[in-house]
């Protein structure tokens, strides 16, 4: 395509955040897919004023073609497989039962690497923000709903600067709202809309997600504060 809709992550979070706007003032938690997803989240929690965190999931890699999604696994560790594409691709059982089993592995490490022993943000009640950088089959953020749908919030939100059209319509067909800046109708990879889309490092990830945490703790004080003074 000769002109790139999105310069970079940072620029794609921030046009985001614009299409996001008519949601702030909401008890909103934003959650970004690691490790590309928590670059653009991290600009529309700054946007909305409240911090970052993350939901991990992995994706099943189809054999040969470990950018083709055959399902995903989620935070909580439930395996979701398109066995059809499974079928059609070569996945037997076996090898479906081992990716599962090192996605798993995969989930629980980088839960443990981005999180320690915080807690993961209480999502009951709340509208909650799923961003990702961009979703080419749907299984990475299918799965991210699947495990904050387990948590009761009010509203899952999922947010991205691109996808294609058949996938939001999935998405929506869910009773998701999905926000999507762009619909291509031709879809190869999700770097094809960006001018710069280098691989996000595990150190980045840890450095938005501890600025999160200075969010929390500064706006928990805020709120004790605000709460002591009703009190006079």
């Amino acid at each position: 395509m000769a002109t790139r809709p999105f310069r970079d992550r940072p620029d794609a979070g921030r046009r985001l955040a614009a299409a996001l706007v008519d949601f702030g003032g909401r008890d909103i938690v934003v959650l970004g897919i690691p490790r590309g997803g928590v670059v653009v989240a991290a600009e529309v929690a700054s946007a909305l004023g409240v911090p970052v965190d993350v939901v991990v999931t992995r994706k099943i890699e189809a054999p040969g073609e470990p950018e083709y999604a055959l399902g995903a696994v989620t935070q909580e560790g439930e395996a979701i497989v398109d066995r059809q594409a499974a079928e059609s691709l070569g996945a037997d059982e076996e090898y479906i039962t081992a990716q599962i089993k090192q996605k798993r592995a995969e989930v629980a490490e980088r839960v443990r690497r981005y999180r320690g022993d915080s807690p993961q943000p209480t999502l009951k009640g709340k509208t909650v923000v799923i961003v990702d950088d961009g979703i080419a089959t749907g299984s990475s953020v299918g799965a991210a709903v699947i495990s904050v749908k387990k948590e009761e919030p009010k509203e899952v939100i999922v947010a991205v600067p691109v996808a294609p059209r058949d996938v939001v319509e999935a998405l929506r067909s869910d009773g998701n709202v999905v926000v999507c800046l762009e619909t291509p109708g031709h879809f190869l990879a999700i770097g094809e809309f960006y001018d710069a889309f280098e691989q996000v490092s595990d150190a980045e990830v840890m450095r938005i997600l501890a600025r999160g945490a200075e969010r929390r703790v500064a706006q928990g004080r805020r709120r004790g504060a605000a709460h002591r003074a009703r009190e006079k």
